[in-house]
């Protein structure tokens, strides 16, 4: 995104809600400046009118000085009070217009496909919300006003110079030259090191994130030593990127003073000759107010070169956050949605109460037309892969009829878990087709489908709040009686009394203060009370140990009865029941029948259970 465009897009952003607030920034700005420059202009008459003549009267009388004094002190106080009222103003649009923008953008990425999160890390993801948004709060609170006062004062500083002195304005303008030069040179220099500091920022994070999530495994293995090599090398890239980029925005500073230094004893000297010679009318007030206003033109000159450096980071932040705001959406091209239903003479209607009865609502020329939602799901010839060209899952074939427990097996890496993302559609296949009901999984509404399916991941995930909201994630109407209904189908029942406060223990860290079985239990209870009529179980017991397995198990079987169920499982003992095994090899289904089947055949599957079960 090249820098025009994403200061297009700010302004934009500011100016959607804050256009009337804005005009009073800008007339506020006015006042402030203009107030400003007038009580320099004033200092001339004050000087050649007021205190050169009491220098040369016997009776000085100071009544008129005193008036001068007043008014300009007016002047001045109607500028203090204009610079308030358009900072408080500023930090109201900044404050919203921050907010406005991580709506959208935590909106946006809610509708990121899965591969975005796969291919960038959580730390990278969290500094556009923390150090991006950061730069724009500096940008919106303090530089855009600044720069705005500072532009504002060049040009009526300018048009005030001009009608003093054409001579000494344009020496004035010589010196402004020279530090525009400056400013710009070392600006472009700097601008690019900001963007690389903005990036190394976002993978500094990354690798924070990464160590703090995985410190465990860290100290597991006593790599504590190489992480901390890892990261700093990482922090003194940001460092040395960083150092660079203030160096040359910080030496900004003294240039633009010793250049106003040099103008300002510039303008003493040939202001004092022009006035000893009696050339251009310039009188000793003239020359007072000159070096006023040139002060008054290069101090914006000054600020502005200072504020590059929060301009360029904020340009930075933004094409970052826009960069986010700008990835493709996950597209969602189907139409049919999921309902309740219930039988009305003989026929399949819609309503609005929860009645345990799904169906498919397929909008048709003369009227909806309703399919009950049984479970039949069916993969023709699928082909998938990840990246291009190469397929993770090959000609996958499978039948499953409704109420039928599906289990997948194999070893790591075969495919398994691929194809309940298909499922779900996480991903799309390449090739194939996959039906559920009848109906091409393409045509469902991707919320609608996900909806009619439960899914218990191998990683569970829990929420900062109660055991409580914890399982009614699932289904956010639920009762608590359904809540605790769940817990009980899924085992958990038990433990979660024993907790301190039961059902009202707060759940901090991802369950931290859980061990990883009761983790699993309650995501069990929570695709338990979202009663669906499908159920994947992706390595769903991997983290209980074998007591416990027993107890979920039990629950496990009257969650799933009644339901189409596909497990991937490693443990072979959990899925002996099941109406049909596929076992999976680099992305083929080489073996497919029951248990006992497969066990007879001798084959890959009885390998992986005699093996399972030697040790």
């Amino acid at each position: 995104m090249n820098r025009s465009s994403t200061i297009k897009r700010l302004l934009k952003e500011m100016t959607g809600k804050y256009k009337a607030i804005l005009v009073f920034v800008f007339l506020f700005i006015l006042i402030s400046t203009t107030a400003n420059i007038a009580g320099s202009f004033f200092v001339r008459r004050l000087v050649d009118d007021y205190i050169s003549p009491l220098l040369l009267s016997d009776a000085p009388e100071f009544t008129g000085l005193l008036k001068a004094l007043f008014t300009m002190a007016s002047i001045y106080l109607a500028g203090v009070l204009a610079t308030f009222l358009y900072n408080r103003m500023m930090i109201i649009v900044s404050q919203g217009v921050q907010r406005k923008i991580r709506d959208d953008m935590f909106a946006h990425m809610q509708r990121l496909p899965i591969s975005f999160f796969d291919t960038h890390t959580h730390g990278e993801i969290m500094s556009r919300y923390t150090n991006d948004i950061d730069t724009l709060r500096e940008f919106f609170a303090h530089s855009l006003p600044q720069m705005l006062s500072s532009v504002f004062t060049i040009i009526i500083v300018t048009a005030a110079m001009l009608v003093q002195s054409i001579p000494l304005s344009i020496l004035v303008f010589f010196f402004v030259f020279v530090m525009l030069y400056v400013t710009k040179k070392i600006g472009k220099r700097s601008a690019v090191s900001f963007m690389k500091q903005q990036k190394y920022i976002g993978q500094l994070n990354g690798y924070i994130e990464e160590m703090i999530s995985g410190q465990k495994v860290v100290k597991v293995f006593c790599h504590e030593e190489e992480a901390l090599e890892d990261f700093e090398k990482k922090n003194e890239q940001l460092r040395s990127q960083a150092a660079t980029a203030h160096s040359l925005t910080n030496i900004l500073i003294p240039i633009t003073m010793n250049i106003g230094t040099l103008q300002y004893a510039a303008i003493a000297l040939l202001g004092g000759a022009m006035a000893l010679g009696n050339v251009g009318g310039i009188t000793l007030g003239t020359i007072a107010a000159f070096l006023t206003l040139s002060k008054s033109f290069s101090a914006p000159i000054g600020q502005i070169s200072v504020q590059v450096n929060s301009v360029i980071m904020a340009l930075a932040g933004a094409a970052r956050i826009f960069e986010l705001m700008d990835e493709d959406v996950e597209v969602d091209d189907g139409d049919v949605t999921l309902v309740n239903a219930k039988w009305e003479d003989g026929k399949l209607v819609e309503c609005d109460c929860h009645t345990g009865l799904w169906a498919w609502k397929c909008p048709k020329e003369g009227g909806a037309v309703y399919t009950q939602l049984t479970g039949d799901v069916r993969l023709y010839d699928v082909n998938f892969g990840y990246t291009k060209g190469k397929n993770v899952l090959d000609n996958i074939t499978v039948y499953a009829k409704p109420g039928q427990k599906i289990a997948f097996v194999g070893a790591t890496g075969a495919g398994k878990t691929t194809i309940t993302n298909l499922l779900n559609r996480f991903y799309d296949i390449s090739q194939g087709t996959i039906l559920f009901d009848g109906i091409d999984i393409k045509k469902i509404k991707k919320s609608d489908l996900r909806r009619s399916l439960g899914i218990v991941l191998q990683d569970t995930h829990l929420f900062t709040g109660t055991v409580m909201e914890n399982i009614r994630y699932g289904r956010l109407d639920a009762t608590d009686e359904e809540v605790i209904a769940a817990a009980k189908l899924a085992g958990a029942h038990d433990f979660i009394t024993r907790l301190p406060k039961g059902y009202d223990t707060v759940i901090t860290g991802d369950g931290g203060n859980l061990s990883g079985g009761q983790r699993q239990l309650l995501a069990i209870a929570r695709a338990a009370v979202a009663d669906p009529p499908v159920m994947i179980l992706d390595e769903a017991t991997s983290s209980i140990d074998t007591r416990t397995e027993s107890i979920v198990q039990k629950g496990m079987d009257s969650l799933m009865h009644g339901r189409t169920v596909f497990v991937v499982a490693h443990r072979l003992s959990t899925i002996k029941n099941a109406d049909a095994i596929m076992v999976l090899e680099n992305g083929q289904i080489i073996e497919r029948g029951s248990h006992n089947e497969l066990i007879e055949e001798k084959g890959r599957y009885y390998q992986l259970y005699t093996g399972s079960f030697a040790k």
